[in-house]
């Protein structure tokens, strides 16, 4: 199960979901990407598998921590200027039973932004840079 959160065009959970993840919560602010992301799953006729929610990213976890659901994946890729979304995305991840024990959080950033190595429980574990992004992997048991 995969968390997409500020999906943008939903293209990390659509391409999830063509991978066979099981389930995709597309997570979503903005009402016109909201409206793009229908489209586009619309339009690849994907109409099962997934859950869209137009909220703030916070709130959303906070709804899905209390309905005990525990995602394998999360991936956050906040626009690039708003930096304290990577924090609060990853404190609430990171104080929540939101990962599985074995899950994996994928932060998308640019690579002039440095992450913090922690976030409650969390640990990054891995740091890949491409151009001027960046991806930060988090996990609960440190991998190689």
């Amino acid at each position: 199960m995969w968390a997409d959160l500020y999906a943008g065009t939903g293209a990390v959970g659509i391409e999830a979901l063509s991978r066979s993840a099981a389930h995709v919560c597309f997570v979503e602010s903005s009402r016109a990407a909201v409206n793009l992301i229908r489209q586009n799953l619309d339009s690849l006729e994907i109409k099962t598998g997934f859950d869209l929610l137009h909220r703030q990213a916070s709130l959303a976890l906070r709804s899905l921590e209390a309905k005990g659901i525990q995602f394998d994946y999360v991936f956050l890729d906040p626009p690039y200027r708003l930096e304290r979304e990577y924090e609060k995305a990853l404190g609430i991840v990171g104080a929540t039973n939101l990962l599985k024990a074995d899950g994996v959080v994928i932060a998308e950033h640019s690579k002039k932004f440095e992450l913090m190595e922690a976030a409650g429980e969390l640990k990054r574990c891995r740091k890949l840079i491409q151009g001027d992004a960046a991806l930060s992997f988090y996990s609960r048991n440190q991998r190689e």
